[in-house]
């Protein structure tokens, strides 16, 4: 309720007021055509979602079923062709999929860890053989048991020898 003493005095209405539109409606991508999209689409209904595990054991099978035909083309074949096929095979079996990715060995060097914090571990303790991250770190160690350092020793999978 506006306060007593002022009135607003309301403008005619004759119909020959526009609309004019606001910013938001000048920068609205609602109404522009979509070129993206296509305009006969339509959504198959029977094709249905799968889930990873379906995935990688249907992968797992069609790798399966492929195997076993190039096995069955191999034993029928004469066995002087048989060298030149088998190179053939070889490299065919090397088609890298989800299940049969491989990688060489790094060529740079191991990374090391804290055995008690599991970050990068740039020292090593020469008393206990435990890698330390950083100064106070290695004052925790100092004061470790020589059982508490072997069993940290162990868990990394080294073979405990503290002096």
């Amino acid at each position: 309720m506006p306060p007593k003493g002022t009135t607003k005095k309301k403008a005619a209405n004759d119909g020959s007021t526009t609309h004019t539109p606001t910013l938001a409606e000048q920068l609205s991508y609602l109404h522009s055509p979509r070129l993206f999209k296509n305009p006969n689409y339509t959504k198959n209904a029977n094709r249905r979602t799968k889930n990873l595990k379906t995935v990688l054991g249907q992968e797992r099978e069609r790798e399966r079923v492929e195997r076993e035909r190039r096995r069955q083309e191999r034993d029928s074949q004469a066995m002087d062709i048989y060298e030149v096929k088998k190179e053939l095979v070889e490299v065919n079996e090397e088609i890298p999929t989800y299940l049969s990715i491989e990688a060489p060995p790094s060529v740079l060097p191991q990374r090391h860890y804290c055995d008690i914090t599991g970050l990068e571990a740039p020292y090593t303790d020469p008393r206990t053989g435990l890698r330390y991250h950083d100064k106070s770190v290695y004052e925790l160690i100092k004061n470790l048991s020589p059982s508490a350092a072997k069993d940290y020793l162990a868990a990394r999978g080294v073979n405990p020898v503290v002096r």
